[in-house]
């Protein structure tokens, strides 16, 4: 009986561990949980030159106020992040969980973005695991694209 026990905790470790090492495991529990608000799809819309207003649909598994999306950023290719109000943490702040409204749609006008940036990432935040969910590119030179829709001001 010690025997089975010990060639079954065996052929368990030995399986983790080739699960791990091909990674079909995630590298820690940080890794699991990590960064669970996904922009699912951008919309922006070009108001006047370099302006912009950016639509917003996150999804993030909100469970009330202890565990909500509570903004999403605008980033430019050098790493900046847009602020339309500089005291605000985010280029769009969240005031309240959505765990009724998943997923949602919150809009941020506003945005301007330098003349020589063609493609900005879209990233959403929440309160316990910050960034690490899924980021949308979206190219401001293409009308559509992969989870992302643009509006050229005419």
């Amino acid at each position: 009986m010690r025997l089975r026990l010990w060639i079954f905790g065996f052929i368990l470790i030995f399986t983790v561990a080739a699960c791990d090492a091909i990674g079909l495991l995630p590298a820690d529990e940080a890794a699991m949980s990590a960064g669970d608000a996904d922009v699912v799809f951008v919309r922006a819309v070009e108001s006047s030159s370099n302006t912009w207003t950016f639509h917003v649909t996150v999804a993030h598994p909100d469970t009330g106020w202890e565990d909500y999306a509570d903004g999403w950023d605008v980033v430019l290719p050098d790493g900046t992040v847009i602020l339309p109000d500089s005291s605000s943490d985010f280029t769009r702040l969240l005031l309240h969980p959505h765990e009724n409204e998943q997923p949602f749609t919150r809009s941020q006008s506003g945005i301007v973005i330098p003349l020589d940036v063609n493609e900005v990432r879209v990233r959403a935040h929440d309160i316990v695991d910050g960034f690490g969910g899924k980021e949308v590119l979206v190219d401001l030179t293409q009308s559509t694209g992969t989870d992302f829709a643009v509006e050229r001001a005419q």
